[in-house]
């Protein structure tokens, strides 16, 4: 029991360590106002495990921390929670629906992460831009993030867990199981 907790906390290390470099190491298209967070690609994990719904969480917090505090995240102190709880709330739907497959993929589990950034950022942006609510504004900047989430998610994402289940390496996500 003690081994299983233990190896839970790596895996969930390895995935907030693994979203943070990637976040910053492509800081340009990480943050900003129009971006393709590549490490949003990573919002497919739960998929595998619950376990995968805190690394990334903690590497979104971590990454917008770290963008925050370096000047690169546009959106401010604001984006920490905000940003951070539209990757949990992405997360825990796309475990919820994991089993939902088309072709063996679970297509329907990349949705979340577009449509629940593009409305929490595009409202983010849009407060920035405006300092208060305007649709215009809104409408646009959801747009832009869907489409960089759509990119990370659909495009990079669904190819992840592809090749992840399809070389074994899902399975060292997965805390349940014995390797």
């Amino acid at each position: 029991m003690r081994n299983l907790r233990t190896r839970n906390l790596v895996v969930c290390a390895m995935i907030a360590a693994l979203y943070t470099a990637l976040c910053l190491v492509l800081s340009p298209l990480s943050y900003g106002m129009v971006q393709v967070r590549v490490a949003e690609a990573l919002t497919l994990l739960p998929v595998f495990s619950p376990i995968a719904i805190v690394g990334v969480t903690f590497g979104c917090a971590l990454s917008n921390l770290v963008g925050f505090m370096s000047g690169a995240n546009i959106l401010g102190f604001l984006d920490i929670f905000f940003g951070t709880a539209a990757t949990l709330v992405a997360a825990l739907m796309s475990y919820r629906l994991r089993n939902v497959r088309t072709l063996g993929l679970p297509v329907l589990s990349a949705i979340p992460p577009v449509v629940v950034n593009a409305v929490v950022i595009g409202l983010e942006l849009m407060w920035m831009e405006t300092g208060g609510f305007n649709l215009t504004a809104f409408a646009v900047n959801a747009l832009y993030v869907g489409a960089g989430q759509a990119i990370s998610c659909v495009i990079l994402g669904l190819p992840l867990v592809y090749v992840l289940r399809k070389t074994g390496v899902s399975g060292l996500i997965d805390g349940n199981r014995r390797h």
